[in-house]
């Protein structure tokens, strides 16, 4: 007789607190599926129940992790078209050139002044087309490249006055005099990489200066980190965003660019090897005339073992 009105009892607050404990879960699966379908929600916790609140602060956090990781693609997709189609119109220019000049060839009429001249073009358009190749190559084994970099300690000058020997003949063709000064602590690098970023701001220094102008290279040390410096006197960049210079297909002058060689990736090259090396890269213009460009670099600490 006394299980009937215990029953009574019983059953009702069990009812009672399985409500309890289930409306929050219940309310938390309603969240997900509205999440699931796209819509945002906020998965907070409400404080109603221990197990609840962990599992809605697991959502939040899965939540929060997917927003980033579809933001990150969605950029990535971004620069991926802009990249395809700035390339293929890089493409284009000296393609057109080619074609259009060997279809001159094709005229059995042509002048012979006239055959060395399109032939000239064929030719200059054709090694400028492989450069481009080649510094697309570059860029993008550089920023595709998910292995981590072999790292050895490097020292700036050295790998300064290896850069300069391996540009001797391009710098003696364009008359141009350098030197190096200064000393700064030995980082920790790639060798390979951080050599193509020094050479193409040697290179790229080359192409601005007149003939007899003089390119600089100066290291120092500068809180704890170790700078690396190509000073020139040319005629530096004009009145834009030093930002924008590191960007792909930049030029300040692009006709000037293409007359010296360049492909507009140079810098782009630099930044990317400087970034995987936790470093920084900026340019400005020399107030009695010029470019610097300034590597910044990690440096390793002194009483770290040799």
């Amino acid at each position: 007789m006394l299980l009937l009105p215990i029953g009574c009892v019983v059953f009702p607050l069990s009812l009672i607190i399985g409500h309890f404990i289930s409306e929050p879960l219940h309310h938390l699966a309603k969240k997900a599926a509205a999440y699931r379908s796209g819509i945002d929600m906020p998965f907070e916790p409400d404080g109603r129940l221990l197990e609840a609140d962990e599992l809605a602060a697991d959502f939040k956090v899965l939540a929060q992790t997917a927003k980033i990781q579809q933001h990150d693609l969605a950029l990535k997709e971004s620069r991926q078209a802009a990249f395809i189609s700035d390339v293929a119109h890089e493409l284009r220019t000296p393609l057109t050139a080619i074609r259009g000049n060997a279809e001159m060839l094709a005229d059995p009429d042509l002048p012979p002044e006239l055959h060395e001249k399109f032939c000239s073009i064929i030719i200059n358009e054709s090694e400028r087309l492989s450069r481009l190749t080649h510094d697309l190559l570059a860029l993008q084994r550089i920023e595709d490249d998910t292995a981590p970099l072999e790292l050895a300690r490097v020292n700036l000058r050295e790998l300064a006055s290896g850069v300069l020997d391996a540009l001797e003949p391009i710098l003696r063709d364009r008359q141009a005099h350098t030197e190096i000064v200064g000393e700064a602590p030995d980082v920790l690098g790639n060798l390979d990489r951080l050599k193509q970023a020094v050479t193409n701001l040697v290179e790229n220094a080359s192409r601005f200066i007149e003939p007899g102008g003089h390119i600089t290279i100066e290291l120092f040390g500068l809180r704890g980190n170790s700078i690396l410096a190509v000073k020139d006197d040319g005629s530096g960049f004009g009145d834009v965003d030093p930002h924008l210079l590191f960007d792909r297909f930049y030029r300040t002058d692009a006709s000037r660019s293409r007359g010296t060689g360049g492909t507009g990736l140079g810098l782009a090259i630099v930044k990317s090897v400087v970034d995987a090396h936790d470093g920084t890269v900026e340019a400005l213009n020399m107030p009695e005339g010029g470019a610097c460009f300034i590597i910044a670099l990690p440096s390793i600490p002194p009483e770290a073992a040799a």
